[in-house]
């Protein structure tokens, strides 16, 4: 009898270990993490033009989903104009975001900021890929980044 109360209690919590959560399809007006609304959103080429003065912005930011993590959602990047995509990653990994989320306008509300990469730290990288000499050389910018640490996505469209 110990036995089977035994197996019943690991079958048990063998199921709730592996229950997938589920996450609400990408629809618009559903919202994940904290309550946004689309008021007051700039797009992501006002954040830039905003982080070429400023360190740090902290309000709405509104584009369009270009990718987002496959195994559970935990990210996610905005396109921008110039082709590199701005990532999204949620605060205190608190929520996920569905797979059908790519191709939708949302707004984001968090704290973005710019993280810059030295050119020698871009050409260490280009050698540990396996680069060779000559495209080492060419890189001759320190690449700039935006990342946003959202507290809540609204979904527009």
């Amino acid at each position: 009898m110990k036995k089977i109360i035994l197996f019943a209690i690991c079958l048990g919590l063998t199921t709730i270990t592996f229950a997938q959560t589920t996450i609400k399809p990408a629809e618009a007006g559903v919202t994940y993490g904290k309550s946004v609304t689309a008021d007051n959103a700039v797009t992501t080429a006002d954040l830039n033009k905003t982080l070429s003065t400023d360190s740090v912005y902290n309000g709405k930011i509104t584009g369009t989903v270009v990718e987002v993590c496959k195994k559970k959602g935990c990210f996610m990047k905005l396109e921008q104009a110039n082709g590199t995509p701005v990532m999204v990653q949620f605060t205190d990994y608190a929520y996920f975001m569905p797979q059908n989320i790519v191709g939708k306008t949302v707004v984001v509300e968090g704290k973005a900021k710019v993280k810059e990469t030295s050119v020698e730290r871009l050409r260490h990288y280009a050698a540990d890929a396996g680069k060779s000499k000559e495209e080492i050389a060419a890189i001759k910018e320190p690449k700039r980044d935006i990342s946003i640490m959202a507290d809540g996505v609204l979904v527009v469209k």
